[in-house]
């Protein structure tokens, strides 16, 4: 895992524990922002934050890289097995390299305790 990837991760963990929402969602990569309005983006932001709170640890299920400098667009694509503070659930983070840094262009969680 890159270190910058790294750091965007727990930036955006950060950020959505504390409510930043609208912040993620400016700094997000453009794709996330044609994709998602910001009404939903920060519904669902909302909702994880509230019905599982912050995240207690994360362990890597999966990561997948693609394309690079000389083969754009650079993705990366994470996976954690993630133990939140009131359930625990899978989550999904999309980077996209542009420009030398990493950008969210997608974050899922699926939890039981999201149903």
């Amino acid at each position: 895992m890159p270190a910058e990837a790294q750091a965007t991760i727990d930036r955006v963990t950060e950020e959505i524990a504390s409510g930043r929402d609208e912040q993620i969602y400016r700094e997000a990569a453009e794709e996330w922002r044609a994709e998602v309005p910001p009404e939903e983006s920060g519904a669902a932001l909302r909702r994880v934050r509230e019905r599982l709170g912050r995240v207690q640890s994360r362990a890597m299920y999966s990561g997948v890289e693609t394309g690079g400098e000389s083969s754009p667009p650079h993705t990366l694509t994470v996976t954690y097995q993630t133990t939140f503070e009131r359930a625990t659930g899978m989550e999904t983070f999309r980077l996209l390299k542009r420009d030398g840094r990493w950008l969210l262009a997608g974050y899922t969680v699926t939890s039981d305790a999201l149903r």
